[in-house]
């Protein structure tokens, strides 16, 4: 896979002369969906790719405004930009100052490399997951928008958490009658993104039967059948989760004939003292790729 989404990032560098890049193009000759092709990238990357794509072309662009060859509005267009004021708001959200005075002062600019993508190969560990069929089902539970945090203990999913009080929580559980078992924290990804501090709506709550009404005060969320990818994991919480999470999408991913499909990724998990052991199932929701070699 890494081969297909470094020839969609050669695609995606001929393009960045074009009022808009064509990422289902990009996600075609990746031979996977755009959905999992955006996801994969930020995830690798450490940035959406829209934001990737605008600071290529500003670097693109920057070179050519100090040179002075050529007019602002000239660059502008070259770069997909139907006004000038459009393209000085791009140029400035990625270097910190206008194109006109970038070209009078000489000033330093923001370079973004050209990105590509290739297998380091760290320590020997294997990961150990399972694929399953599941049935469509309802999760019930409590919801609140948090930014993502990559390392360390979340402080606005820890206090969501202590705010629900146990009788929501044993509400949940009685509703709690299928796989995975148990109450659950979830996460729905909003955009493309997965950067630090990226918004996510994060639930506490159980899977139940798909026709289950939601007990008072719950809210519900309606997830497809379809196939999971559940990953098992042993360690520190929460450091060891969220290098899971990460190997999953810069390692996994990459290697197995899979690639990820909307739905909320789910975490079961013993709550304990940060910093102890605790044996956990992480399920994201994925579907097999049929020929990834087209």
């Amino acid at each position: 896979m890494l081969e297909g989404l470094n020839r969609a990032l050669d695609h995606v560098e001929r393009r960045l002369a074009e009022h808009e890049v064509d990422v289902a193009e990009a996600a075609r000759i990746a031979a996977t969906s755009e959905y999992h092709f955006r996801r994969l990238f930020s995830a690798l990357a450490g940035m959406p790719l829209s934001v990737y794509v605008r600071r290529r072309r500003m670097t693109l662009a920057g070179a050519e405004v100090l040179s002075g060859e050529r007019t602002l509005l000239d660059v502008a267009v070259s770069y997909g930009y139907g006004s000038g004021e459009a393209f000085a708001r791009a140029f400035r959200s990625v270097h910190g100052i206008g194109p006109g005075e970038a070209r009078r002062t000489g000033a330093e600019l923001v370079s973004q490399p050209r990105m590509s993508f290739r297998v380091v190969v760290e320590g020997s560990s294997s990961m150990r997951y399972r694929i399953i069929e599941h049935d469509a089902f309802r999760l019930v539970g409590r919801k609140a928008r948090i930014p993502l945090v990559h390392e360390g203990v979340n402080p606005a999913g820890a206090a969501f958490v202590e705010s629900l009080g146990t009788e929501a929580v044993v509400r949940m559980k009685a509703l709690s009658d299928r796989e995975p078992a148990g109450v659950l924290s979830a996460v729905e990804h909003l955009t493309e993104s997965r950067e630090e501090g990226a918004e996510v709506d994060y639930w506490i709550g159980v899977a139940t039967g798909p026709d289950t009404a939601p007990a008072e005060e719950l809210d519900g969320l309606d997830v497809p059948a379809g196939t999971w990818a559940v990953f098992e994991n042993h360690g520190p919480y929460p450091s060891a989760l969220q290098e899971l999470w990460r190997d999953v999408f810069t390692q996994w991913f990459p290697s197995n004939p899979y690639t990820s499909r909307p739905g909320p990724e789910l975490l079961r998990t013993q709550p304990v003292t940060v910093g102890e052991n605790t044996d956990s199932e992480l399920w994201i929701p994925v579907e097999r790729i049929t020929n990834p070699e087209a």
